[in-house]
């Protein structure tokens, strides 16, 4: 289903085109990328730049949706209409779209970004926009989502591919969902860290959550944020372990 020719036992994805400086970078190590296409962040400049790279590396495009708010960099909810926030969706991988037709490159997947990723994974009026958006633009166009959350049934029940996304560096509360950036200790800044619980997902091995219970998250694929300070470093070491678990 993804391709992933750095023949690593899972796919490894990032956020980009968000201004983060080391993207090309990135885009040597990672196997998926999610641009950001105009919600949160990102202009056809910083698109077409990031598809650009994606091609050079074999990397999967994908489209990074979220509520329109560049103000809050899309981690709040925005109070729009079910209509306003369809058309914004829609406009926003339709943009990125165009670019990837433009230069040759294949859409691939949509993961939504921030505030809307939390939403959507477990409020069924808003999984449903979603789906409908993606259904109308390619109902080939596979969804990124929260391992394990509601959205990974309703978005097979309306016949799409979801792929199961697990977190390197940000932590999880006791039922599955990720621990919200305003606690403490919700985002993992430690390598080792990162690289352990990256660890335990590929080996199906619990992980804990902020509070200490082991849970099992079932994933085919592992996101790194491209915003975070220590990505690049992040990135280097789990595609290190990546290469060394696929031995």
């Amino acid at each position: 289903m993804l391709s992933n020719p750095k023949g690593y036992p899972i796919d490894l994805n990032a956020d980009l085109g968000e201004g983060g400086k080391f993207d090309p970078q990135l885009l040597s190590l990672i196997t998926s990328a999610n641009i950001a296409c105009g919600g949160h962040a990102g202009d056809p400049h910083s698109m077409r730049k990031a598809v650009t790279h994606a091609l050079k590396n074999s990397v999967n495009v994908g489209a990074h949706p979220s509520f329109p708010d560049r103000k809050n960099f899309g981690r709040t909810r925005v109070d729009i209409s079910e209509a306003q926030l369809s058309d914004s969706i829609y406009q926003q991988i339709m943009a990125l779209r165009a670019i990837c037709d433009e230069l040759g490159a294949k859409l691939f997947h949509v993961k939504p970004h921030g505030a809307f990723y939390n939403e959507v994974a477990k409020n069924k009026v808003l999984g449903l926009i979603l789906i409908d958006v993606i259904k109308l633009i390619d109902p080939e166009l596979k969804l990124m989502i929260l391992a394990g959350s509601p959205l990974v049934k309703l978005a097979r029940q309306q016949g799409l591919t979801v792929i199961e996304e697990a977190f390197a560096d940000r932590t999880y509360l006791n039922d599955g969902s990720l621990a919200p950036r305003s606690k403490d200790g919700s985002v993992i800044h430690d390598p080792q860290q990162a690289l352990q619980q990256v660890r335990q997902i590929i080996r199906n091995m619990p992980v804990k959550t902020l509070d200490g219970k082991p849970i099992i998250i079932n994933a085919t694929s592992i996101c790194l944020h491209g915003d975070n300070e220590q990505a690049l470093e992040f990135a280097r070491q789990i595609s290190s372990l990546l290469r060394k678990e696929a031995e």
